[in-house]
């Protein structure tokens, strides 16, 4: 199935439902301020999602357990998870129908029916602290009308009406609206699904084949996984290709709302709920000595990590046994070491997918951490390719972004090169913009950036109006010496100052040069700065390597500007629609 047709097939009235249960935050206005609608919306969603799933098997629970406390049984999880159908079950006798039977009584009843879910269920209500909400909602009289809301047919989100992944989709929907309420930085954006099945289809594209194979097993990790969709997307893309595969997902969220919707939606859909956790992957790693089939992940950048400062630092310490122990970025931007962490996580055969912003090609000079840490990857030859996507994907921001693919198992073909592809030209406009969202990839789009990558040449692609750059380029074509060219300091009579029988340099007259890897440095002196200034030396003390990928350059077109004669003609229409326009105004 394409992914357009995954796209379609799960977004069939989830807009609707979304829109339905968020309008529901009309009830709370006056209470809540806009930002906060998501304390309320969010996990009572949940809730009733919990709720519409356990409906059809409640009788049947609530008679296993009166049998199981009749014999005295202590022990009960597995009788009523095989009663429910489900890891995961509710003992109350109350529902949110019956609920809104003692109006009176009703936050009562409603703490009462929390409280006999499952430990993991309860687990997942306890990230929301919404017991506080409970109190302040019940104190300002609206809570009976919040629940009598989410008991309407529309607000129905039983597994016969609402799958897995379109719940997924609803969460999705549900968690974009509350950020944009609460405005949040554009470092901690939504990713959208159609990038996330071009991540996939990257991941997946030189191992169909191999998928097919019988006893499949897969592992899949994202340090950032948000309600976890870029686990679901990747599984779903693997079980179309293997519908017996066997594949595990790990997760690790920051954020405690949005870990508690992937927990609960691995719960509901079967999965081990466990492998989901909540804690900051750079200073509380929850997967330390785990490593991982697959990772895709689009973590925060423009983020400091002044906060992991101490447990950062000290892992890079440790060195080649730490995840940092190569460098480590400026303080103001984290996303190298989420970077780090991934690939720390990677089998000798895993494959890597993970988004980021401009800065980690190019930010930071010689011998500074991010230098060191895209030597790291140049040097140890596991950047297989980096793919640039169009702008105005995300639904938060509108800044270039980048793909970058790593792998510590190149194909032969591979070994040795990076391959950049340019897709900034590669989409389709939306019919309405959501956020900032106003372009998507459909599925021209990304069969075309896959024959990008798959052909693995120089080349340009085309399909209509839409173009992708593929080139291939050296490892060491990042590579860079960067050398301190020194002048000698003059006395009065204009001879060089000896110290120690040495010259003495000018530090007025000190400059740098970055010569590239490949070139000889004698030979690009003799080119490029002995002409101009013949006593020039350079300080071998100073010498250092560096690691830059300007994409941008790579992929520069020169334009050349417009002739006189064409501006002119430019002007004067201007000028000839500008006279229309005041004579029609003024009659």
């Amino acid at each position: 199935m394409s992914s357009d047709e995954l796209q379609k097939q799960t977004t069939i009235n989830i807009q609707e439902k979304a829109n339905l249960i968020w309008a529901i935050a009309d009830k709370i206005v006056g209470v809540y301020k806009p930002h906060e609608y998501g304390n309320v919306v969010l996990p009572m969603c949940v809730i009733k999602r919990f709720n519409d799933v356990l409906a059809p098997t409640k009788e049947k629970v609530l008679s296993t357990n009166k049998t199981l406390e009749e014999r005295g049984l202590v022990v009960k999880k597995g009788f009523l998870n095989t009663a429910s159908g489900y890891d995961f079950y509710n003992t109350s006798p109350f529902d949110f129908e019956k609920l809104l039977a003692d109006p009176e009584n009703i936050a009562d009843n409603f703490r009462s029916y929390l409280s006999k879910f499952s430990d993991n269920v309860i687990d997942i209500l306890l990230k929301f602290d919404f017991d506080k909400e409970i109190t302040k909602l019940d104190n300002h009289g609206i809570l009976f009308n919040i629940i009598q809301e989410f008991c309407s047919k529309k607000a129905y989100m039983g597994a016969d009406a609402v799958s897995a992944v379109d719940m997924g989709y609803i969460f999705e929907e549900l968690v974009r609206k509350f950020s944009e309420s609460y405005d949040e930085q554009a470092g901690a954006h939504f990713t959208a699904r159609d990038i996330i099945y071009l991540m996939t289809e990257v991941l997946v594209a030189n191992e169909k084949e191999s998928l097919k194979a019988d006893g499949i097993t897969k592992t899949m990790y994202d340090m950032a996984m948000g309600t976890s969709q870029m686990l679901d997307c990747l599984t779903e893309r693997l079980q179309t290709i293997d519908p017996d595969a066997d594949l595990t997902c790990f997760g690790q969220e920051l954020n405690e709302q949005t870990f508690a919707i992937a927990k609960a939606d691995m719960l509901i859909k079967g999965q081990n709920a466990d492998n989901m956790k909540h804690g900051n992957t750079l200073s509380d790693d929850k997967f330390s000595g785990y490593q991982f089939d697959y990772i895709i992940s689009n973590p925060p950048f423009g983020i400091e990590w002044k906060n992991e400062k101490s447990a950062v630092e000290k892992e890079h310490k440790q060195g080649d046994t730490g995840r940092f122990g190569c460098g480590l970025p400026a303080i103001g931007d984290s996303q190298q070491l989420f970077v780090l962490n991934g690939v720390a996580k990677l089998k000798d055969t895993g494959r890597m997918a993970i988004i980021q912003n401009g800065s980690p090609l190019f930010k930071g000079d010689a011998g500074s951490g991010e230098s060191n840490i895209r030597g790291y990857l140049l040097e140890n030859d596991w950047l297989e390719a980096i793919i640039q996507l169009p702008n105005d994907l995300f639904y938060n921001t509108g800044i270039a972004t980048y793909i970058w693919v790593i792998t510590k198992d190149k194909a032969l073909e591979r070994t040795g090169k990076v391959q950049l592809i340019d897709a900034s030209k590669c989409f389709d406009r939306r019919p309405k913009a959501l956020g900032n969202k106003r372009n998507e990839l459909k599925d021209d789009s990304i069969n075309l950036i896959i024959q990008a990558y798959t052909n693995f040449s120089d080349n340009i692609y085309t399909k209509e109006d839409k173009i992708v750059e593929s080139k291939i380029k050296d490892n060491d074509d990042f590579k860079y010496t960067k050398v301190v060219v020194e002048r000698p300091l003059l006395d009065e009579e204009g001879k060089p100052v000896l110290k120690k029988g040495k010259t003495e340099p000018d530090t007025s007259l000190r400059d740098t040069e970055s010569i590239p890897f490949k070139e000889d440095i004698k030979s690009y002196m003799k080119a490029n700065v002995l002409p101009f200034a013949p006593d020039a030396w350079i300080d071998d003390k100073k010498t250092k390597i560096g690691y830059e990928i300007q994409f941008t350059r790579e992929f520069y077109k020169y334009v050349a500007p417009k002739g006189s004669d064409e501006i002119y003609a430019t002007l004067k229409d201007l000028e000839e629609k500008e006279l229309n326009i005041m004579a029609k105004l003024l009659g």
